[in-house]
């Protein structure tokens, strides 16, 4: 059947007969046995054998001050290595934002031109606003994977739209869905560096260690990208590969194994005013910025050190000890695998790209953050709740982020921080090393760079063009362009003159060494937002506004922006807060746009933006369980981690519920023992004010005691995930510890929402 026939009936290739089926384009002999036939195979498809690996590397809030190459202090030998033979960029741009900078980075294209307005936790219902990158723009991964690279991505991913990111998937927007072949590390914006919700391909696993074993996740990812280069490169050799690595550092939480947490303490007592002015000079020695560059002002809100209370000055200083020691603790691990590659031949012949996806962030508030989701429900941690957490700052049991002052002494000499279309808020430091390639020599390129001219350059340089269509979706062009003239000589012009910027309402438009920019105030209209105007290429740092004395180029630049704008997708213009928008939208299809949901036992972790919305509503959560027996106890449900969430759970007999929402920790437990012999626990809400209801506890129907709650979250009570039958990572209650499995048979955990 697999064979044709001449015209004598013989099979083979005959003058009349060409074979149809399997191959019709075969191209040896087909004879009555192998010694009448010749085989043939098919050319090697997509061969890209002979081009350079490439290892992109993202970090994560990590200000322009932020590495040692760039003016800090902190202790980062490996990146600054890299630079020393390789290139600094000084006018490096980003979005304001993760999600967005991630997508233009992978894509080449502008990020509400994809569909990446904001993060992928939500979509908000318009093309520009789907939390999801269109397959109208294919990654760099997909295309290198098409052009025969081997891809592996490590670390963070925030590019799936987290409704979908459940064990029930789908998976098309996952790594393996958008051009990888190997993936580890997590899905969502952040995770707890000790307590992680990890994935491996398309699966939720297990993190191989806890704190106490020493287990911290940076290490856990070099170890995996270790595992995946060693396996390709053992089998083969000859087939380059496109590793993809972004580490969780800096974003919040920030934590560190205690050596690293002891080695910077003490280091940040001065304070930031002393930090900032040390930066700067260091900045200016090392050639990153102009001799004539002024230290911005102190941003509004921060305070100079000297006025602030000893109590403040101690804290902020711990703060930022668990920021460096955590930034260092990335650099040494980078080590490991910069060794590793070096160890095996293939470093020099790696392209290197390291970059920081935004600047230092605002969202630790004032006086820093001991707890994470504060800034996500529109509020601030207090000195004296921070106070109360010190000793735990930076270490399993914290998750924390850092004031205002300190992520502006990152983000030297600029103003504002991520989320702000300012300097501060997206120029970053930008790496890139090839030994073979590029002579880079530790020189500084000053030319303006935007993430949307890294995929671009990455194909430039391994000589692979881009197909028109991939998997039958025609391709949207490059808004991007390869710097690669810039590599290769420093007075080379800048890919492009122009780049509009966005993000939740502030908006910037820059134009051949001209800003524009302007930083909306939530909540009220944006055409009342009042623009400044900035000459870049003489006020590196933003300070001077030139808009009274040049009207028409900032009328021309805003005018222009609004034309950017209609091009790439950018409207409408939308200033909510991520938990509001989290909470409002359920789009159809989604695990949360129902009121009945039912978890068997022993199901796999549920990410939280998929959880049941159970905020200013009646709810009830009912956990079916075979005949109770007396000694039995454990975790029925719980939702969240150390720095809040809710469990439903059994000890001593008793059943209880513990709510903790921004280190209020309400407890309710019954009265008594429950009856052996139950199989329905229930722990019900009954709302009867804004945020305040009644909470109830019940077996069989049966009352076992009640609260009145009066401190309830808004949209928003944890970035922790909803385990059923444990307490499976960082744990919400102070009451038990570990997991606390249950050692009953737990049947099913439902909820009922009113």
């Amino acid at each position: 059947m697999g064979s044709s026939t001449d015209s004598s009936g013989t099979p083979g290739r005959g003058a009349q007969g060409a074979p149809q089926y399997p191959e019709p384009d075969f191209e040896g002999v087909i004879g009555p046995d192998f010694r009448e036939s010749a085989p043939w195979w098919p050319p090697m498809a997509n061969d890209a054998r002979g081009k350079p690996d490439v290892v992109l590397v993202v970090l994560d809030d990590v200000g322009f001050a932020g590495l040692g190459c760039y003016g800090a202090e902190v202790e980062t030998p490996v990146m600054d290595a890299l630079a020393e033979r390789g290139l600094r960029f000084n006018d490096f741009n980003v979005t304001p934002l993760c999600s967005p900078t991630r997508a233009c980075v992978l894509t080449g294209r502008n990020h509400h031109s994809v569909g990446m307005a904001y993060l992928s936790n939500v979509d908000s219902g318009f093309p520009g606003h789907r939390g999801r990158v269109t397959r109208s723009a294919g990654t760099v991964a997909e295309v290198l994977q098409g052009a025969g690279y081997a891809t592996m991505a490590i670390g963070k991913w925030h590019l799936a739209p987290l409704e979908e990111t459940t064990a029930a998937g789908p998976y098309g927007e996952w790594p393996l869905g958008r051009g990888f072949g190997r993936y580890y590390g997590f899905l969502d914006a952040l995770t707890d560096h000790f307590y992680p919700d990890v994935v491996e391909d398309n699966h939720r696993v297990e993190p191989p260690g806890r704190p106490e074993d020493g287990y911290h996740l940076t290490e856990d990812l070099v170890d995996h990208a270790i595992s995946y280069v060693r396996d390709q490169v053992s089998v083969k050799p000859e087939q380059p590969f496109f590793l993809y690595v972004a580490f969780g550092t800096a974003h919040c939480p920030h934590q560190a194994p205690q050596e690293y947490l002891d080695k910077y303490r003490g280091r940040y007592d001065e304070g930031w005013d002393v930090i900032r002015e040390r930066r700067f000079a260091r900045q200016k020695e090392l050639g990153i910025v102009p001799e004539d560059a002024a230290l911005a002002p102190l941003n509004p809100g921060v305070e100079e050190w000297d006025n602030l209370s000893p109590d403040q000055q101690k804290l902020f200083a711990r703060f930022q000890e668990a920021y460096a020691a955590m930034l260092d603790h990335t650099d040494a691990q980078m080590g490991r695998l910069f060794d590793f590659l070096d160890s095996i031949g293939r470093l020099d012949n790696t392209i290197v790209v390291v970059l920081s996806d935004n600047g230092a962030s605002q969202e630790g508030g004032p006086d820093g953050g001991a707890d994470i989701v504060t800034y996500e429900e529109d509020r601030f941690c207090t000195v004296e709740f921070n106070m109360e957490r010190f000793d735990t700052i930076g270490g399993p049991h914290s998750q924390t982020n850092i004031p205002w002052g300190w992520a502006q002494a990152a983000n030297t000499p600029l103003r504002w921080y991520k989320q702000n279309t300012y300097a501060g808020g997206v120029r970053t430091p930008l790496i890139v090393s090839w030994p073979d390639g590029v002579a880079g020599n530790g020189g500084v390129r000053t030319r303006f760079v935007h993430a949307i001219d890294i995929a671009p350059t990455i194909l430039d340089l391994v000589d692979v063009a881009p197909k028109a269509s991939y998997k039958g979706v025609d391709q949207m062009p490059y808004h991007g362009a390869s710097i690669r003239g810039v590599l290769d000589d420093r007075a080379a012009p800048a890919p492009r003159d122009r780049q509009y910027f966005e993000m939740i309402g502030h908006r910037a438009m820059w134009e051949d060494g001209w800003k524009a920019l302007t930083r909306h105030r939530r909540n009220e209209p944006f055409e009342d937002d009042p623009w400044e105007l900035y000459h870049i290429d003489s006020d590196f740092s933003e300070c001077k506004d030139v808009a009274a004395e040049h009207p028409e180029k900032l009328a021309d630049l805003v005018g222009q922006w609004s034309e950017e704008a209609a091009r790439y997708s950018v409207f409408p213009l939308d200033d909510r807060y991520l938990a509001v928008r989290a909470s409002t939208f359920t789009p159809p299809g989604t695990p949360r746009a129902r009121d009945t949901f039912s978890y068997l036992g022993g199901s796999s972790r549920v990410p939280g933006a998929a959880t049941p919305l159970v905020f200013n509503r009646d709810f009830r959560i009912t956990a079916r369980v075979a005949p109770l027996d007396a000694a039995e106890e454990g975790v029925l449900v719980a939702v969240g981690d150390v720095s809040g969430g809710y469990v439903l759970y059994l000890a001593g007999g008793r059943l209880v519920f513990e709510y903790c929402y921004l280190g209020d920790r309400q407890t309710l437990a019954s009265s008594g023992p429950v009856m052996p012999g139950a199989t329905e626990l229930s722990f019900a809400f009954e709302r009867t004010g804004d945020y305040r209801g009644i909470g109830r506890l019940e077996a069989n129907g049966r009352t076992l005691g009640e609260m009145e709650m009066t401190s309830m979250a808004r949209g928003m009570i944890s970035w922790g995930s909803l385990s059923v039958g444990a307490d499976t990572l960082s744990p919400v209650s102070n009451s038990y510890e570990g997991e606390f499995p249950f050692t009953g048979d737990l049947e099913r955990v439902d909820y009922d929402l009113g």
